[in-house]
C-alpha cells in the first residue's frame, strides 16, 4: 500500500527545500523528492546574490523587504551557517555608454543603486578595468551560499520529521481531474497535494500532465574556480542585464509553439559578464544564457568558454585566465517575470512554485506565505501570482 503524505514536493534546489521545510513547519506530513543526490541545478551554479533593492511593485518590495529579514535571522532558524552577508553590488557601465540614462532604468526600484564615477568605482573594486566603463552603479546587496542554504533547509526540514528521497519523478497520478500522487522511476506516491518546484525541469513536467503555466527555461553556463589567492571585493555585474530581454522575447506567445519543437534555439546566446567570490576563496563567472528547447540540448562549452572568458577580460583582466571548470544549468523563468505560486485552479491538488528569476532574494518569503495558505490562511501575494492568470488570457 502506498504511504499518503499531505504534500510532495518534487524538486530539491532552494525552492523545494525551502517549501518543504516551511509545509513541515505547519505540521504537514511532507515528502521532498530530489532527482539528483549530487546537486547539479541552478541553485548550485547559482552566483548566490540577494537582490533585496530590486522590487518595483508592491508585491516585489514586499516580498524582498520579508525575503531579506529572513535571510538575516535563517542561519539562526536552521542552526546552520548560510554564510549570509552583505556586500557592494557594482553594476559596471561599458565606456560609450551615458551613465545617467543607465541609472534613470533604476530610478523606480525600491532602493535605487547610486551613480559612481569611473574612479570611484575602481576605489570599490580594485581589480576592475577602468578603461572598459563609463562608470557604475552601486548599491548594497546581500548574498549567501546557496548549497549551504539549501543544505540547512534540507536539514531542518528533516529535524521536522520531513522525508526526503532521491528520485527522478515521471509523471502525476490523476483520479479525474484531481492529481493523487506521483510516480518516479521506481515507485508512486499518494498525496493530498504535489508541488512542482522543479525549476527549469517544471514545464516539461507540467506538460505531461497536458498543463501549460508560462514557465520557461534558459540554460545558463558558468565558469568556477577552485578557490584562489585573488580577491574580489564585490559583486560585479552589467547594469544592462541582457538575460532579462532574452527572457521577455523568448516567452512572447507568439513563439510559444516553438518551446514544444525539439531542436529550436529560439534566440542568439547572450552574456552578461559577471564575477562573485564565495567566502572559501572560489569564483562563479559568467554567463552565457541560452532558450533552447531541449532541456538536454547540448552545446560547444570550449566556444562558450571562450567566449565568458573573452567577456570578463574586458571588465576583470585578471580573472580571465584563472583555471576554472565549465558548467551549465536549468533556470526557471515566467512569460512576465513574476513568480508562478499556487494551486491549478482545473487541476486540483496541484500546485506549482517555479518561474523565479530572481530566486534566492524573495523564496524564504514566498516559501512562508505559501505555507501559511496551504494551512487555509488567505494571502494576497499567492493570490496574485496563482499560475491562473495565464490560463485566462
Amino acid at each position: 500500500m502506498m504511504k499518503n503524505y499531505d504534500w510532495i514536493v518534487v524538486g530539491g534546489g532552494i525552492t523545494g527545500a525551502a517549501l518543504s521545510y516551511e509545509l513541515a513547519k505547519k505540521g504537514f506530513a511532507v515528502l521532498l523528492l530530489e532527482r539528483d543526490a549530487t546537486m547539479q541545478n541552478a541553485t548550485r551554479f547559482s552566483y548566490g546574490g540577494l537582490a533585496y533593492w530590486s522590487g518595483t511593485t508592491d508585491l516585489t518590495r514586499q516580498l524582498c523587504a520579508e525575503g531579506i529579514e529572513r535571510h538575516r535571522n535563517l542561519s539562526a532558524e536552521l542552526d546552520s551557517n548560510t554564510e549570509f552577508r552583505e556586500l557592494d553590488l557594482l553594476l559596471t557601465i561599458d565606456a560609450g555608454v551615458e551613465p545617467e540614462k543607465v541609472a534613470a532604468n533604476y530610478a523606480h526600484f525600491a532602493i535605487p543603486p547610486q551613480l559612481v564615477s569611473v574612479t570611484e568605482a575602481g576605489e570599490l573594486e580594485p581589480l576592475l578595468n577602468k578603461s572598459a566603463i563609463a562608470g557604475a552603479l552601486t548599491v548594497r546587496h546581500g548574498h549567501i551560499s546557496p548549497t549551504a542554504t539549501n543544505q540547512a533547509y534540507c536539514q531542518g526540514f528533516l529535524r521536522l520529521g520531513g522525508i526526503r528521497e532521491i528520485a527522478e519523478v515521471t509523471g502525476l497520478i490523476a483520479e479525474g481531474n484531481r492529481i493523487s500522487g506521483v510516480k518516479t522511476v521506481g515507485e508512486s506516491y499518494a498525496c493530498k497535494n504535489a508541488v512542482i518546484c522543479a525549476g527549469g525541469w517544471s514545464r516539461s513536467l507540467l506538460k505531461t500532465a497536458g498543463i501549460s503555466v508560462g514557465v520557461y527555461f534558459s540554460r545558463a553556463e558558468i565558469l568556477e574556480t577552485a578557490p584562489v589567492d585573488l580577491k574580489l571585493r564585490t559583486l560585479v555585474m552589467p547594469a544592462l542585464l541582457k538575460r532579462f530581454e532574452l527572457e521577455a522575447q523568448s516567452s512572447k506567445i507568439e513563439v510559444d509553439f516553438l518551446w514544444d519543437e525539439p531542436g529550436k534555439e529560439l534566440l542568439p546566446p547572450i552574456l552578461d559578464s559577471g564575477a562573485i567570490q564565495f567566502n572559501d576563496g572560489s569564483l562563479r563567472i559568467g554567463q552565457l544564457s541560452r532558450t533552447l528547447s531541449d532541456l538536454n540540448a547540448k552545446v560547444d562549452r570550449k566556444t562558450s568558454e571562450t567566449a565568458i572568458r573573452a567577456g570578463i577580460g574586458k571588465v576583470l583582466p585578471d580573472a580571465a585566465d584563472l583555471p576554472a571548470a565549465w558548467h551549465d544549468c536549468i533556470v526557471a523563468f515566467s512569460a512576465d517575470r513574476f513568480p508562478v505560486v499556487g494551486e491549478i485552479r482545473d487541476r486540483p491538488g496541484l500546485h506549482v512554485f517555479s518561474g523565479l528569476s530572481n530566486p534566492l532574494a524573495i523564496v524564504p518569503a514566498l516559501a512562508e506565505r505559501f505555507a501559511n495558505r496551504a494551512a487555509e490562511e488567505k494571502d494576497w501575494a499567492i493570490e496574485i501570482l496563482s499560475p491562473d492568470r495565464f490560463a485566462e488570457k
